[in-house]
């Protein structure tokens, strides 16, 4: 459930987000999961990668800003209110989501959700507590 995510930082011009996906790409690295967010001046990139610590390299190596952060993988019912239950349980347990975007794909029948909260440890062991599986997010690359 605990996975790591790449956050780039891209300055906000043309070809600099490509440069960056380009040099992943060459290198191998695969993407199941990515939300971008910008600002006048530059854009951050929020990706999943089947190697963080290997992508992080490369994308130092072209002059690119990058932290590696622990987030959330958790998988979901894909029906109506599937994640209305997880942000429920999060609720009750007074944990802050800061942001989230979903796999491109499913898994095992499942919708996943990156999920970047307050206290990732504390938002795991509510989400295992009810029921929820980490079984589902071992296999995602």
């Amino acid at each position: 459930m605990l996975i790591k995510q790449l956050s780039v930082f891209v300055e906000n011009k043309p070809g600099r987000l490509a440069a960056v996906i380009e040099e992943l790409g060459k290198n191998g690295i695969n993407m199941s999961a990515l939300s971008l967010a910008d600002t006048s001046e530059y854009g951050i990139l929020r990706v999943i990668v089947d190697n963080p610590e290997n992508a992080a390299e490369i994308v130092k190596k072209i002059g690119v800003i990058v932290k590696i952060t622990t987030v959330l993988a958790v998988p979901m019912d894909d029906t109506p209110g599937g994640l209305s239950k997880i942000l429920d349980i999060f609720l009750k347990n007074d944990i802050n989501v800061d942001y989230m975007y979903a796999f491109v794909g499913k898994t095992a029948n499942k919708a996943v959700m990156v999920v970047k909260v307050s206290d990732v440890k504390k938002a795991e062991e509510a989400l295992l507590a009810a029921g929820i599986s980490a079984d589902y997010t071992e296999n995602l690359y």
